[in-house]
């Protein structure tokens, strides 16, 4: 086993978890590109094979679905419907209740990520004009956006790269994710009403913020090539990564739109992330080191391809070093029938654990730090570990159901 890679991997990954590197001006992003640059540099991977390793369907998929997202956001799409759920006469249980499917629904077709963005800053505007607590509310936003994501193949980076990777049927997923979904929704809502039970009303001045006046034809446009997409990737063997640009090309020949809008809300950070990470891994695969800490575990009795061990790390390492690079060094392991659901749901649903979980927690916190608005790590955590467990148990049951066989399941409740 070559000692420089290691080495260089286990910068990487460190950097990883702690999202920087002390003393140093870097994100994950910055640190994942430096370690693909340190192993061509050091003649570990050429870069014809660098090229080679990423993999181009994951990278195009992303990139058109962002073109996509982007239509909706500089449609309005985004802050009229938050601000006509805002403005919604109801108890506030039954207004969380609505925030939290109208988030989870969005986030299973659209970028999650972009959904809080848009999201946030509207919410937290109704919530003052009506003299509501907003934090329970942006909580609620947040977690139900990473839950709702796991519905579909497309709803987070990490499930596109699953999908993409393990050949995965965006039907037969989605029917496998629906229920752990819709559960863990309910389990949003029940969480954040018993724990605000008390404290549903707050005066929270803010400042007004400028809405993006909604234009019906460009999101009617976008919902059109929206629904065209879903429609191909349920029913059509079309290459997911071909529909998505598709899709992205023809919102972005626009009378109206310039391109240049439209690809500046494109995260190109994320698609450098992914880029540099499949080089960094292929270089691990082929050098030994996977395998190394492979035949580690499995010397412990950690069965990483056994479906119950694959959950439980997805989870463990999705919370250590963030989901996209959970799902990467995982990925070897993935040869159970459940294995690309297992990944999805465990990755997904553990995001909400921590506020460093998911970019949604992140961005949701620091979209509420710019109003004054102050939700600690105590605060996150007090709905976030909650929501995490039980989501996790009851998707943990549901896949053992769909799993195990019938004679396993009659010992169990004998």
């Amino acid at each position: 086993m070559d000692a420089t890679v290691l080495i260089i991997f286990a910068i990487v990954y460190v950097g990883m978890f702690l999202g920087e590197i002390p003393g140093l001006a870097l994100d994950r992003t910055g640190i994942a590109l430096l370690g693909a640059i340190a192993f061509l540099a050091t003649g570990h991977i050429s870069a014809q094979d660098a090229w080679n390793a990423i993999d181009v369907g994951t990278i195009a998929l992303l990139l058109g679905l962002m073109v996509v997202s982007a239509q909706f956001r500089l449609g309005g799409f985004y802050s009229c419907i938050t601000c006509r759920l805002a403005r919604l006469q109801y108890r506030p249980q039954t207004l969380l209740v609505l925030l939290i499917f109208i988030a989870g629904i969005l986030s299973a077709v659209l970028a999650n990520d972009i959904v809080c963005l848009a999201m946030a800053p509207v919410l937290i505007e109704g919530c003052a004009q009506r003299s509501y607590n907003p934090v329970p509310y942006l909580l609620g936003l947040a977690c139900a956006s990473n839950i709702g994501s796991a519905a579909t193949l497309i709803g987070n980076p990490q499930n596109m790269l699953i999908g993409q990777s393990l050949n995965m049927s965006f039907s037969g997923y989605l029917l496998e994710a629906a229920v752990p979904v819709i559960a863990g929704l309910l389990i949003v809502w029940m969480v954040i009403c018993r724990n605000y039970r008390h404290d549903w009303r707050r005066v929270t001045p803010v400042p007004r913020i400028e809405l993006t006046e909604i234009s019906y034809w460009q999101t009617s446009k976008g919902c059109i090539v929206l629904c065209c997409a879903i429609t191909a990737f349920l029913f059509l063997p079309l290459p997911r990564e071909i529909v998505a640009l598709t899709a992205a090309a023809l919102l972005l020949t626009s009378r109206r739109m310039a391109s240049r809008q439209m690809l500046g809300l494109v995260d190109w950070q994320l698609l450098v992330l992914f880029a540099a990470l499949f080089i960094v891994n292929k270089v691990l695969a082929t050098s030994g080191v996977l395998k190394f800490f492979m035949d580690y575990l499995a010397a412990w009795g950690i069965q990483t391809e056994q479906p119950a061990w694959l959950f439980s790390l997805t989870f463990i390492l999705s919370n250590f070093v963030s989901n996209v690079p959970a799902v990467m060094l995982l990925l070897p392991a993935a040869t159970h029938p459940l294995s690309g659901t297992i990944m999805a749901i465990a990755s997904t649903f553990g995001g909400n654990l921590l506020i460093i979980g998911s970019i949604a927690n992140i961005i949701v916190i620091e979209q509420a730090r710019s109003f004054q608005i102050k939700i600690g790590w105590l605060e996150h955590a007090r709905v976030g570990v909650p929501v995490t467990i039980l989501s996790l148990a009851f998707a943990a049951v549901w896949l053992f159901l769909k799993s195990a066989s019938p004679l396993e399941i009659y010992l169990i409740f004998k």
